[in-house]
């Protein structure tokens, strides 16, 4: 992993906005919503490309914005290069950090670069440009073998990183180790301290593309480089101890496998849902479990991902293809409950901990985390323990802790346990043990 990572990082929340479906679909309608944005506890915005699209083999109406046609310019429907340079500056003005996505493995068959150097792209055997993943087939693949491509796309990073404070790096996996080693040291002068966040992959998808021929990186590999990865080695795991379709016992022991298996700062992305996964909302229709998963997802050791209309519980998961607008009139709102999480969070023993989780109750429902201070940090001595009901189901829980009444820092309400068990009303519990009551 990155030596210079911030460890900060653990206790911040990124909010992801694809530009396209937000509101209006500019960026001057985003600028306008920052202060909403930021009343959630946001600390990092995350925008999904804004690059224009190309037209070849286009998905949709409009286009995958994962298809770039040009990366050093902007989608005209999304704005003018100076409205986004304001978009940055609004986002800066209100002490927040804004972050793009880079796409580098592959760009839109009639992109700029696929014209003007068609030798710096993957080649089938035909001789034509094409991909190595079947299901991609509106865009054709970058080939990493070339040095002046190299130059070219760290070059436009240093450009962007001249406006914004980091990158979100699509199919990281599927780009050479050395070239994120070298643009993370380049892009450093421009912007120190510059955020890089890995969209890293499922074991599965790693394992396939290696019995192809394809490089493709493990986490372990890409913490070399990178501040954040995805959670996406434990995400179907979680999916399915949702659904019921698989143990909430097999998910809690990779994500506790998580804790020994990474470096110790190795910094997991958590979140419920995002661009390419199920709505939150979609896959727990109860409210009080949503409650809880959400509560969860904040407690869990790492930063937090939420995807805009989260928070107003969509249940709709927008298509990545057409102009289709993300509701912000849904009758629900988490908001308040977002950000008092927010500000849970912001404790640094959620900086310097070690994480541990256990399924808990008579029907094995519940969730029972601590974050236990390491020694020497000003965590020493601390813990914190979450208490998440993970079914509609009501039950009490035992608990390892004395007896006495505790403070619950999301509902701001009281806890007994008496002998190691706690009556509570299911809603998602967050205690501090150094700041216990009587």
């Amino acid at each position: 992993m990155a030596v210079s990572t911030n460890a900060n990082l653990k206790r911040q929340m990124i909010y992801q906005i694809f530009t396209r479906n937000y509101k209006g679909g500019t960026f001057r309608d985003v600028k306008e919503d920052l202060d909403r944005i930021q009343a959630l506890g946001t600390d990092i915005i995350y925008l999904l490309p804004i690059q224009p699209c190309g037209e070849k083999n286009r998905k949709g109406s409009v286009g995958s914005p994962y298809a770039i046609q040009d990366y050093r310019s902007v989608d005209p429907s999304q704005g003018t290069m100076e409205d986004f340079v304001e978009l940055c500056r609004a986002v800066h003005e209100r002490s927040m950090k804004i972050i793009i996505d880079v796409v580098y493995n592959h760009t839109s068959p009639d992109s700029r670069l696929a014209k003007e150097h068609p030798d710096w792209f993957y080649h089938k055997p035909d001789g034509s440009l094409g991909n190595r993943i079947g299901e991609w087939w509106d865009v054709v693949d970058l080939d990493y073998s070339n040095a002046d491509l190299w130059r070219y796309q760290i070059d436009t990073l240093k450009m962007w990183a001249g406006l914004v404070d980091g990158f979100r790096c699509d199919v990281a996996p599927l780009i050479p180790l050395e070239f994120w080693l070298q643009a993370r040291k380049e892009v450093e002068e421009v912007r120190p301290g510059c955020i890089w966040l890995a969209e890293s992959v499922e074991p599965e998808f790693i394992a396939a593309n290696r019995a192809l021929g394809f490089g493709s990186l493990s986490d372990g590999e890409l913490y070399q480089a990178f501040d954040i990865c995805y959670d996406h080695d434990v995400y179907y795991q979680m999916k399915n101890a949702i659904t019921g379709e698989g143990s909430l016992s097999d998910y809690l022991s990779l994500v506790n496998l998580q804790e020994a298996i990474y470096p110790a700062n190795a910094i997991r992305l958590r979140f419920l849902e995002n661009h390419d996964r199920p709505r939150a909302a979609a896959l727990i229709p109860d409210e009080r479990t949503l409650r809880n998963w959400t509560a969860w997802s904040f407690f869990a050791k790492g930063t937090v991902l939420l995807y805009s209309g989260q928070e107003f519980e969509n249940t709709h998961h927008p298509t990545l293809f057409d102009k289709d607008t993300i509701s912000f009139d849904t009758g629900k709102d988490l908001s308040a409950f977002i950000r008092k999480l927010s500000e849970i969070r912001r404790d640094p023993l959620f900086e310097h901990s070690v994480f541990h989780a256990e399924r808990c109750g008579k029907n094995r429902s519940v969730i029972v985390a601590r974050l236990t201070g390491i020694k020497g940090t000003a965590s020493e001595g601390r813990e914190a323990v979450g208490i998440f009901q993970t079914s509609p189901q009501i039950e009490n829980v035992k608990i390892d802790l004395p007896n006495g009444t505790y403070r619950n820092e999301i509902s701001e309400s009281e806890l007994d346990v008496f002998e190691g068990v706690a009556v509570w009303d299911n809603e998602p519990v967050i205690l501090f043990l150094d700041e216990k009551g009587g």
